[in-house]
């Protein structure tokens, strides 16, 4: 089938594999970001845990020390990871797709986004549109990202995921 603008639509493979790997590029690039910050909360909490009273004995954890020293750190560096996440993310496949209309996994499967009106471009409002649905709303939506990406296999007449249909786009194949 062909997509709007005359070019052959994407295919369910090529889309997924496309997928797969921006996920491993970017868990890739945040594991690089993030492991520096969880090897300095560990070794902060390791040396927390350690402390020993006057005699040589482990000493007890204050509960409020437990509180202050391990949960409260914790939690804040897990919601400045997923703030960290989402924005990577964002910039990933906003910013990133806005410009070409592909990410890396969709060039190396020569694919690209481009909006159903063949006279429009690619712009942020719609790549934002598709981030929003396919990873905040598929995160938030138990089973949403499933929905949304099966969606495509009984679409008509474009083969849209959800992200795409909320956006206006649709996905390709390219020859470069």
């Amino acid at each position: 089938m062909l997509g709007p603008g005359g070019q052959p639509l994407a295919s369910f493979g090529d889309r997924l594999l496309a997928y797969l790997i921006d996920v491993v590029a970017a868990t890739a690039v945040l594991l690089l970001l993030v492991m520096p910050i969880f090897l300095i909360f560990t070794l902060q909490l390791v040396a927390g845990i350690t402390s020993t009273n006057p005699d040589g004995t482990v000493a007890e954890p204050d509960p409020g020390v437990f509180f202050a020293q391990l949960l409260l750190p914790m939690l804040l560096m897990q919601l400045g990871l997923l703030v960290l996440m989402l924005g990577f993310y964002w910039l990933y496949h906003v910013e990133y797709l806005k410009r070409t209309g592909q990410t890396l996994g969709k060039r190396v499967m020569k694919l690209r986004v481009v909006p159903l009106d063949p006279t429009q471009t690619l712009d942020r409002r719609m790549a934002g549109k598709r981030y929003l649905v396919q990873f905040v709303g598929g995160s938030l939506v138990p089973g949403g990202s499933y929905v949304d990406g099966l969606w495509q296999l009984w679409d008509k007449p474009w083969q849209q995921c959800l992200h795409d249909k909320f956006a206006g786009t649709v996905v390709v194949k390219v020859s470069r």
